[in-house]
């Protein structure tokens, strides 16, 4: 697929979507628009020109108004504009989650529901935050690789240091300082996506589960398997 198509096609979904989740169109002048273009990310970057996606699949976690929405924007093409996350929304290599399941103790069980859905859970946290959601040493809890990201840093009151020790101190080893508007750091987001990882099948994963269980393989029921 050539990249005009590819840019057709973006648009084309990004049109069904407004259409679905009730958006009104963009209508700004064009100067205040921002896109890709304007960031220097090509199309390219975020899916691979034969259709196959090219990157793994991403989880964004973290409070109501962090930015993460605007994020994924930024990731999949779209036009910033403001639009409230009301429910989890899965994409082809994105899953964006309500703010509200990362605040609300009844919620946040659905957290490790998508998490499993995913192969990397970025957790976001604004850099003009006055304090931090998560409690110390949360990444133990997720069986999926988790790496941090620093949004807003190029507000006014960012305060990135602050944040980045914030999320060093949830466990994270790799953090992203970025900002979906001025494009700062996105590159770094989109290569570390890109990155190849190993895939095992869920054969391969029971019979090591087993192995480390009872010293040798053992017979697993079908439905294990299923």
């Amino acid at each position: 697929m050539s990249e005009t198509e590819m840019k057709k096609k973006l648009s084309d979904r990004e049109q069904y979507e407004r259409a679905h989740d009730g958006r009104e169109t963009d209508d700004r002048p064009a100067q205040e628009k921002i896109n890709l273009d304007q960031l220097g990310i090509e199309v390219t970057d975020l899916v691979d020109t034969n259709t196959d996606l090219d990157m793994r699949r991403l989880v964004l976690v973290g409070r109501s108004e962090c930015g993460k929405t605007t994020l994924k924007q930024v990731l999949r093409g779209e036009k910033i504009t403001y639009q409230k996350t009301q429910y989890v929304s899965q994409y082809d290599v994105l899953i964006d989650m309500p703010g509200e399941y990362a605040e609300n103790l009844d919620l946040a069980h659905a957290i490790a529901l998508y998490t499993s859905e995913s192969d990397v859970v970025g957790i976001c946290i604004s850099a003009t935050e006055p304090y931090s959601l998560y409690p110390p040493n949360v990444t133990p809890y997720a069986n999926r690789d988790i790496f941090g990201i620093v949004t807003k840093i190029d507000h006014w009151a960012a305060d990135v240091e602050q944040a980045t020790r914030w999320l060093e101190l949830t466990g994270c080893k790799l953090i992203f300082p970025c900002s979906s508007y001025t494009g700062e750091g996105v590159d770094g987001i989109i290569d570390f996506l890109k990155i190849k990882h190993e895939k095992r099948t869920v054969t391969d994963v029971m019979q090591k589960i087993n192995t480390e269980r009872f010293g040798k393989l053992t017979d697993l029921p079908s439905y294990f398997l299923d």
